[in-house]
């Protein structure tokens, strides 16, 4: 083994997924992309919005199952899951995450892909429960979105392995619980609200009254120090100060710490490192961006020139061949 190469969220991008292993040196043998000497980590997300869907899940998968990769799981794979599963009577309602307007909208992609294919979507979202949330080498670390040391240690008292079950799944829609306070923070990050009556009209089409804070701020004053996501904040407000209570929601991820790598916050441009032992590999790869990997091979101090890219083309919304749905 030389060492890892971490690749971020996928989306549905599944042509764009070969391409950028085959950049990366692997090649497909026995119907699964393998590298002599280094294995791939998926940082979650392979779902929704993209058009190969079913692709990009069964390349990925295919890779973990043959030893050739490992995956943490996304905020994408959570929602499938709770909206997929029937809640219990006592809380009242038919599934775990509603089917509201906004959510049928988020998963609709999925769903539609997988239609005629009932038995393997279901054999996907079985696979989903056994993704951990993040992954610990000692070395490096591994996180959709934000790593909680605190939360990570009740975790793994609860789920070994940060492999969650199936109760562990129905408190974490559950407010106050341990299981929604894991779930929201390691694959959804620290979200601030913003003041009443204002939005952030993001390029995704959707319209948000918060905005995603990162954790590597050693001592931030103000919501510029924290906020990472291309959608800038509206009306100067990115001066508001930090209030106590925001403050105390925002963990904190030190130099001293090993190398990390997350994805989930869809940034833009050339890829760079947030801090020397932080790397994000979320560049907007559904919206035409990039599809990032970085190539870690033992270095504790992170190097740029370590990324490796593929742009995302328009044709990845060309309807999808027939070799590239049909696996069996």
């Amino acid at each position: 083994m030389e060492g890892y190469d971490l690749i971020g969220d996928v989306h549905g991008c599944g042509a764009t997924l070969g391409a950028l292993l085959e950049k990366l040196g692997y090649h497909q043998r026995g119907g699964v992309y393998r590298h002599p000497r280094r294995q791939a980590i998926f940082l979650g997300d392979l779902i929704d919005r993209g058009p190969r869907i079913r692709l990009a899940v069964s390349i990925a998968r295919r890779m973990v199952e043959e030893g050739e990769a490992h995956i943490v799981m996304g905020n994408h794979e959570y929602n499938a899951l709770a909206y997929s599963h029937h809640a219990p009577r006592r809380l009242g309602r038919e599934w775990l995450r509603e089917h509201s307007p906004r959510h049928n909208r988020i998963i609709k992609e999925t769903l539609d892909q997988y239609r005629d294919h009932p038995a393997e979507w279901d054999e996907t979202l079985a696979w989903f429960m056994d993704i951990p949330l993040y992954l610990d080498f000692d070395d490096f670390r591994v996180v959709h979105a934000c790593w909680d040391q605190a939360l990570i240690d009740a975790l793994e008292c609860q789920c070994p392995g940060g492999v969650i079950d199936e109760p562990f799944l129905q408190q974490s829609v559950v407010p106050d619980t341990l299981a929604f306070r894991v779930l929201d923070r390691l694959t959804r990050g620290v979200h601030l609200p913003l003041p009443p009556g204002v939005e952030i009209h993001s390029g995704d089409g959707f319209s948000r009254r918060s905005f995603r804070a990162h954790f590597w701020a050693r001592e931030p004053r103000t919501w510029g120090d924290v906020i990472f996501q291309p959608d800038n904040l509206p009306d100067g407000l990115e001066e508001s100060e930090l209030s106590a209570s925001e403050r105390a929601r925002l963990s904190h991820y030190g130099l001293d710490q090993p190398p990390l790598f997350i994805g989930h916050y869809w940034c833009e441009g050339i890829p760079a490192l947030p801090t020397a032992n932080i790397a994000c590999l979320d560049y907007s790869a559904v919206k035409f961006g990039r599809l990032v990997a970085y190539r870690w091979s033992g270095e504790q101090r992170l190097d740029a020139n370590h990324f490796v890219w593929v742009r995302v083309p328009q044709e990845e919304t060309a309807r999808p061949r027939p070799w590239e749905i049909d696996f069996d």
